[in-house]
């Protein structure tokens, strides 16, 4: 293929879609907005799975690499009562269904695989406009512009290139996470690394969790704070008076165990409010030449642990099909979106019944049948 392909947003699907595409010969621009690969922290821990995040990665030439990255014993779960009670606890089984590895770390041997010069960092997209016989025009707030006739939006929830084919907006739904981190959890934190254990930690109520899970580097605790609590609820909350915040976010679990609650008034960083937006279930759009969507710009569901899986999978499904069909891009576009969309919708409806198993009025009862695999998923 003659023509490059132009992805907008290096994340994991992005980098996924222009390694398959150079593993085939194909040249990618990706286009960026964050300045540098270190310009932010690019969030915790990551179950790949093995149906659909590791097939990507072997598409991609980098299932070595990964298998490098996995971070032993992490995939244990538990579960715990309000008071700390132990209710569930599945030791990781050494399988690697289902392996946890640092979402940074795996973006670095994406990038470390391309070719110098393939991302375009500090390239915040402004606007997208069709100009018509296939062509795409692309500006950024720089003021620069690309004019391109293969165009791939893999840039997020609130993509810029969904509104060329979508009117599709995501909505708030209902519950929002509160981040935060514990460093140094096995000297500094003992009682809270013991209740996490060796892997992820789930306390949850209907309408409300506590979750947590270990990462690497000295015992380090990432947690997120659920809450089912309209957005005006959150709003009345100063997130930039981190104790004021984290006073407030810790009273919505009074009573609940101290070493659960520590992953909350114990916090070595400020709060960090994360509300939760979905698409509808089972968008999808009319074809317009030359363009596209991949991971959360085609899909965004609440967080099941599919995402990052999905955007990679579909990232090396397009590849695959972009290369497939060398003289045709436009059919490998249609190939790619007829299996995305039932993929996508099924995968949707998925996630919004596995949110309910976590937060609902069954919490923690319906969650525990979902981890030990009595409540039918795929």
């Amino acid at each position: 293929m003659r023509t490059p392909v132009t992805i907008i947003g290096a994340g994991l699907g992005g980098l996924t879609l222009a390694c398959v595409l150079h593993v085939h010969g194909i040249q990618a621009t990706v286009y960026e907005a964050e300045r540098s690969p270190t310009a932010r922290t690019q969030g915790g821990m990551l179950d790949i799975h093995d149906h659909n995040g590791q097939p990507a990665l072997r598409a991609a030439g980098l299932i070595g690499e990964f298998r490098d990255l996995v971070l032993e014993g992490r995939e244990a779960t538990r579960v715990v009562a309000p008071n700390g009670t132990v209710l569930f606890d599945e030791p990781d089984d050494g399988t690697g269904a289902r392996p946890e590895v640092l979402r940074g770390e795996l973006r670095r041997i994406l990038l470390d695989s391309l070719p110098a010069g393939t991302v375009r960092w500090g390239h915040k997209v402004r606007g997208v406009h069709d100009l018509g016989d296939g062509r795409q025009e692309v500006t950024f707030v720089d003021g620069s512009t690309v004019v391109t006739s293969l165009l791939v939006g893999a840039d997020g929830a609130w993509s810029r290139v969904r509104r060329l084919l979508s009117d599709a907006t995501p909505e708030y739904v209902g519950t929002s996470f509160v981040e935060t981190y514990l460093f140094d959890g096995d000297t500094r934190h003992a009682a809270v690394a013991k209740a996490v254990g060796d892997g992820a930690l789930f306390a949850n109520a209907p309408g409300k969790a506590i979750q947590a899970h270990r990462e690497s580097g000295g015992g380090t605790l990432h947690a997120y704070v659920a809450l089912s609590r309209p957005q005006d609820w959150f709003s009345g909350i100063d997130f930039t008076d981190p104790a004021a915040a984290t006073a407030r976010i810790a009273q919505e679990f009074d009573g609940w165990a101290p070493e659960l609650t520590a992953l909350i008034t114990d916090s070595d960083t400020a709060p960090v409010l994360r509300p939760l937006n979905a698409l509808p279930i089972g968008h999808r759009w009319d074809r317009v030449p030359g363009v596209t969507l991949l991971g959360d710009a085609a899909h965004l569901s609440p967080p099941n642990g599919e995402g990052a899986n999905l955007a990679m999978y579909d990232g090396a499904e397009l590849g695959t099909a972009i290369a497939a069909n060398p003289d045709d891009a436009e059919a490998a576009f249609v190939q790619y979106e007829r299996a995305l969309f039932a993929r996508s919708a099924e995968a949707a409806a998925e996630a919004a019944r596995d949110f309910e198993l976590c937060f609902g009025g069954d919490a923690p009862r319906s969650l525990i049948r979902l981890l030990s695999g009595h409540e039918q998923t795929r």
